[in-house]
């Protein structure tokens, strides 16, 4: 099939996407030739997963080895009451198959590990940072810096989210955050609380930043940090600098540090 063949069915589902100047055939068609990796389906990769599923990613890639709780539900809108005890990426992919039967899912019901990682990132496009805690984000961050991959990266607690994208050559999660906080300074979801629905506006930022970066439409938010505020619904953004001593980017890319 050619770049821009679309069949009728693609025309027709794809059709409020194609009318906008700034998709067309052409974003589409970028789209259907992508490949996302998206680390979690939990809070936020749930609903990345639908969207990019909806939006026509030709490849999504699903790791996550945790089971779907009941507790999962409140905010986890890829799963269901059914799949209780199911594995989150089985889960997620189904549903994001049962959304669009066109697009290639992997699943990958396994912990992200630092002597795979590698091997894994250089397989996608586009990285996808939905985890839950600051190991496995820097440890993401640090492959995605690397790897030279882009990476979508936010966290949500409470009311209140953050989001930031990482793209070779700009400041990484590290020039933000150069160190985790110490244990137990930052309480989780399950000991602090989180509304569902914040979930789902950081999870869809996350899906409408990797669609604009493979589109490469409007402006990115590498250099910004979002910082979403659910009770004043109010969105701010923080300028973001590369360190030129940070330990990931400016070894990986030294020209740029």
């Amino acid at each position: 099939m050619d770049d821009l063949d679309f069949t009728d069915s693609e025309l027709e589902r794809y059709s409020r996407h194609i009318l906008l100047p700034e998709v067309g055939a052409i974003g589409q068609a970028k789209l259907r030739a992508a490949s996302v990796l998206i680390i979690g389906a939990g809070g936020l990769g749930a609903p990345m997963i639908m969207y990019l599923a909806a939006a026509g990613i030709g490849r999504i890639g699903i790791i996550d080895d945790d089971l779907v709780d009941l507790s999962n539900l409140q905010r986890q809108v890829a799963h269901t009451t059914d799949r209780i005890g199911v594995n989150k990426a089985e889960s997620a992919a189904a549903t994001a198959k049962a959304i669009n039967p066109e697009i290639t899912v992997n699943i990958l019901p396994f912990r992200l590990a630092s002597d795979t990682i590698d091997d894994l990132f250089s397989q996608y496009d586009v990285i996808a940072d939905g985890t839950d805690n600051f190991e496995t984000r820097y440890l993401v961050n640090d492959a995605a810096v690397r790897q030279s991959k882009t990476l979508v990266t936010a966290a949500l607690l409470r009311f209140d989210g953050q989001i930031t994208t990482v793209k070779p050559g700009g400041p990484c999660y590290r020039c933000l955050f150069p160190n985790p906080p110490p244990p137990a300074a930052v309480p989780s979801c399950s000991e602090a609380g989180v509304l569902g629905s914040v979930a789902g506006i950081l999870g869809t930022m996350q899906a409408t930043e990797i669609i604009k970066e493979i589109m490469d439409v409007g402006d990115s938010l590498s250099g910004r940090l979002m910082l979403f505020d659910g009770l004043s619904m109010s969105l701010r953004a923080m300028k973001a600098k590369q360190r030129k001593d940070c330990p990931a980017c400016s070894i990986a890319h030294p020209e740029t540090g």
